[in-house]
């Protein structure tokens, strides 16, 4: 389908990128406020990488969210799910209004990603498990001879987990080149740095020990996110990670690297303070 990007130069859809993040980034810190639950740290980490895919590199149709030859997306750290909401309400999955009722009893936009919202191909949050059923969801591609390619992208906390590591390497027996997982790293998670809590580096000669190709970025510069995105896609043989270093609540600079923000919504004050920042009125 065609792209929002289409026919621009790549500078062009850079700068077109960098507003749309802000976008983003507004309405996270938006609904969670209005929420008043929901994480919004691990969501603006993620933000830059999230309207890279939505807004540029995944083929796909807001029009027929069914649509049989859509690449896949799937949220494997689920609980970031403010900016998936964000981005697929400005995607036009549903009204931006619905991004109002996160969390409400009843509304398509729980605290993790569910299969009845428009755009959301598979239930996740159970961490870990949204990069294995990513690995089979790229098998099946593989299998029916499907051209689509499944992006996913997992927190560096969740990469403690040990079925991370078994879906790697079926991954790799599989030669799976038709996913791209992106790890999001911010250094950060629910109980504090990662480092003290269980190190993971080096991250990327793991996933190379898995014989995975490895793309390592600064998540946060969009002209190196839309390379890499674009080099993962045209890898040929192997599954591909993106590792992207990013700061927990980038965006906001009362919230960047505090680990009160991983699951906590603002202030009334915060609010105020972060919204004028993102707009550039601070």
């Amino acid at each position: 389908m065609q792209h929002i990007a289409d026919k621009l130069t790549f500078d062009q859809r850079v700068a077109l990128l960098v507003e749309k993040a802000k976008e983003v980034r507004y309405h996270i810190v938006d609904m969670v406020h209005t929420a008043q639950s929901g994480h919004i740290g691990g969501s603006m980490s993620s933000a830059d990488i999230m309207t890279a895919l939505y807004f540029d590199i995944l083929n796909i149709n807001p029009k027929e969210p069914r649509w049989a030859d859509r690449d896949r997306f799937i949220l494997s750290k689920g609980h970031a799910c403010p900016v998936l909401y964000a981005c697929l309400a400005l995607r036009g999955y549903f009204p931006v209004e619905t991004l109002k009722t996160l969390r409400q009893f009843g509304s398509i936009l729980q605290g993790h990603p569910i299969s009845k919202t428009p755009g959301v191909d598979i239930s996740s949050g159970s961490l870990g498990h949204g990069f294995g059923q990513s690995i089979g969801i790229a098998l099946s591609g593989k299998l029916s001879k499907k051209d689509y390619t499944v992006f996913t992208v997992l927190g560096n906390g969740e990469i403690q987990e040990g079925l991370v590591w078994e879906a790697a390497a079926a991954a790799d027996k599989y030669r799976l080149d038709n996913l791209v997982a992106i790890v999001d790293d911010n250094r950060m998670q629910n109980d504090g740095f990662t480092d003290g809590i269980m190190p993971m580096d080096p991250i990327d000669k793991k996933f190379e020990a898995f014989n995975w190709e490895v793309i390592r970025i600064d998540g946060h510069n969009m002209r190196q996110v839309l390379k890499a995105l674009e080099q993962a896609r045209a890898t040929a043989g192997s599954p591909v990670c993106i590792l992207a270093r990013t700061v927990k609540g980038k965006g906001v600079s009362l919230m960047e690297n505090q680990q009160r923000f991983h699951g906590k919504p603002p202030e009334p004050e915060e609010y105020d303070i972060a919204i004028k920042e993102i707009r550039g009125e601070a």
